[in-house]
């Protein structure tokens, strides 16, 4: 070995020093990128009778400064902060929409029924009981607004569903075409990682799991991605696509599915239940309909059926200017039951409110067992509530349930109590004089009825006698409020955990321009050192040439 081949062996490492040190200043701003490294070792001796002789330094390899625990706390703590993100982002909305006291549904609850207070004090004067109509009117216009505005809010959803299972989707395509660059890159450099592939593959999962959360499996050089339900993304080299479908039992409801195969070659969709997906920002969007945007539509539903149903119930009992009986005060629809596109059966299931006390805020499932059984079990929590033949009127709930006759085994519906009755109440009255403020029939004068009427406002009417129409009202929007600051905390504690997992992350990964200059004056030295060698060796050269001359 002469000093020549020293010399070189010494330029060809400094200058891989180099060159990785050059490419990790070019990336120190790149998303993702790991901070990389050459690895050399002594190219050995050679032995001679008064000891061994180094042959230089050799390059071993270049890697990558990763830390598998580091990285994936990182990426969890990403995808949770987007579902808190995604839950905040919608929640906000109901929030602002509900708390402003000063407009909205609380004020116009309490116009409602300082009108009627009004047409009690003066049941003869024409004034007061056409402004009460308008008072009335506009009650039933802000409940029938913020309905309106709940279904916009779960169509946006329904929309933001599709968007995210369609890129989900995309980036599993991409981290299988990555795992495939990988594989083919390392056997073709005799195994050497190929840093910059798994740095854009990892980048890839991190993305990823910034719209759902994913588990990470490395087998044989490349990932395997299952949901944290466990239903495979990608496996091997197979793409297991989801896909965005119309719930069998709720065509409104956008969910997510997967296809299964049935054998022979044939697939079917599988829905997967709301609750199982988890994090990122369809894991948000999904908890938020689950666990907020259902009930709090519904709770805004049963409000609008207590005013109606106690309204109703009181002005009947009354007399209008003309002597005549009470009409309904207010008209609402009856809740709303859908069948599964899976039904073999024909039967179809009737129902109408009969008890506003007795209303949930829940939804039912109603399955068909054979045999004139029937089963109604409560959604979400899935309790059964009743057992039984459903072929005659039940009272389920607060309502009369009925199930015409054409059931097959294994058919089932969907019942929503409430999940539209704020969006279906109506005035019934137009006619001022229609208005039933007498408790009698003779005079217009008698106001005992509209008395009764105004003594509703503070009545439990709701919740088995335990809330009033004020109450309910209050119920739902400091549940939104307290979910809404539950979620602003929990985003800033998520923010602190995500920078404090990015600061250890990039401890050990991350580019450090101050490092990376000592590395770039350090390589420098040792290339020019190396390059002396050469030079000292054909000196060296020329002189024993110049002594034979």
């Amino acid at each position: 070995m002469n000093l020549a081949n020293l010399g070189l062996s010494g330029i060809n490492a400094a200058q891989n020093r180099l060159q990785t040190t050059g490419h990790n200043i070019n990336n120190a701003a790149t998303e993702g990128y790991n901070r990389q490294s050459v690895l050399v070792s002594t190219a050995g001796a050679t032995p001679t009778g008064f000891g061994f002789i180094g042959r230089g330094v050799q390059t071993d390899s270049v890697e990558r400064a990763y830390n598998n625990f580091l990285s994936r706390q990182l990426v969890n703590s990403q995808s949770t902060g987007a579902s808190i993100s995604a839950y905040g982002n919608e929640i906000v909305q109901i929030n602002n929409l509900f708390a402003d006291r000063t407009v909205g549904i609380t004020p116009a609850l309490q116009k409602f029924f300082d009108g009627i207070q009004a047409v009690a004090s003066s049941p003869a004067d024409p004034a007061g009981r056409q402004e009460l109509l308008g008072r009335s009117a506009s009650l039933v216009g802000q409940l029938n607004d913020a309905n309106a505005f709940l279904d916009a809010q779960r169509n946006n959803i329904n929309t933001q569903v599709s968007t995210v299972v369609t890129q989900v989707n995309s980036y599993v395509e991409r981290i299988r075409d990555l795992n495939h660059q990988v594989v083919v890159a390392k056997a073709s450099s005799s195994g050497q990682p190929p840093n910059d592939l798994l740095d854009q593959r990892d980048q890839a999962v991190s993305e990823l799991s910034q719209l759902v959360g994913v588990r990470v499996l490395e087998q044989d050089g490349s990932v395997n991605l299952t949901l944290s339900n466990g239903q495979v993304l990608l496996g091997g080299d197979t793409v297991f696509p989801l896909q965005a479908v119309p719930a069998a039992n709720d065509p409104t409801r956008t969910v997510v599915a997967y296809s299964a195969s049935t054998g022979a070659g044939s697939t079917t969709l599988v829905e997967m239940d709301d609750s199982s997906i988890s994090g990122g920002t369809l894991g948000g969007l999904l908890s938020y309909r689950n666990t907020t945007l259902d009930s709090v539509q519904n709770e805004l539903g049963r409000l609008a059926v207590g005013v109606a149903l106690s309204v109703n119930k009181q002005h009947q009992a009354g007399f209008d200017q003309n002597g005549n009986a009470g009409a309904e005060f207010f008209s609402i629809g009856n809740p709303k039951a859908l069948s599964s596109i899976d039904n073999k059966g024909s039967a179809t299931v009737t129902a109408s409110f009969s008890d506003a006390n007795a209303l949930t805020g829940q939804d039912y499932k109603i399955t068909f067992n054979g045999a004139n059984d029937y089963t109604v079990t409560s959604v979400p929590n899935g309790t059964q509530v009743f057992r039984g033949d459903l072929s005659t009127p039940q009272e389920i709930g607060g309502m009369q349930i009925q199930v015409a006759a054409g059931a097959q085994a294994g058919d089932s519906w969907a019942l929503q109590p409430t999940r539209s009755a704020a969006g279906d109440l109506k005035l019934n009255l137009t006619d001022p004089a229609s208005i039933a403020a007498a408790g009698s029939a003779i005079g217009d004068a008698d106001g005992g009825n509209a008395l009764l009427l105004a003594k509703l406002q503070t009545e439990k009417v709701l919740g088995n006698g335990t809330m009033g129409l004020n109450e309910a009202f209050s119920q739902i929007v400091n549940k939104v409020g307290v979910q809404t600051q539950q979620n602003g905390t929990s985003a800033k504690a998520q923010a602190t955990l995500i920078q404090q997992n990015y600061a250890a992350q990039q401890a050990v990964a991350g580019v450090n321009l101050n490092e990376e200059y000592v590395n770039l004056d350090r390589s420098l030295e040792q290339f020019r050192a190396a390059s002396r060698l050469i030079d000292v060796s054909s000196t060296l050269f020329d002189t024993l040439l110049g002594m034979r001359a």
